[in-house]
């Protein structure tokens, strides 16, 4: 028997909203996930409804991490307008505990 083309179509159980996986979906189809974190952006891993991870490219883990030398941090406290003011720090050294000289 045929089934009514005009009648709603039932949802999968394994239907995901865009860039959403289930876990089993997302191992079974690796590949493809891969294909589209580089053509889509991130994807969604969901594990009993709930996400867990978010698969995104090297290019942008890199960028999100940062840069772990400094070097950052370093040109932009020389790009600011104060970096030639002097701090007047006075030093005090601190005690030290349980130490008898």
């Amino acid at each position: 028997m045929k089934s009514d083309p005009r009648a709603p179509r039932a949802r999968s159980p394994k239907s995901r909203q865009a860039g959403h996986w289930l876990l089993q979906d997302a191992k079974a189809r690796f590949s493809e996930l891969v294909r589209r974190v580089r053509s889509e952006g991130p994807q969604h891993v969901t594990v009993h409804g709930r996400d867990e991870v978010v698969v995104i490219s090297s290019e942008e883990f890199r960028r999100l991490k940062g840069d772990e030398t400094g070097e950052a941090l370093i040109a932009a406290m020389q790009a600011s307008p104060l970096h030639d003011t002097e701090l007047d720090m006075p030093y005090e050294p601190m005690p030290v505990r349980g130490v008898t000289l």
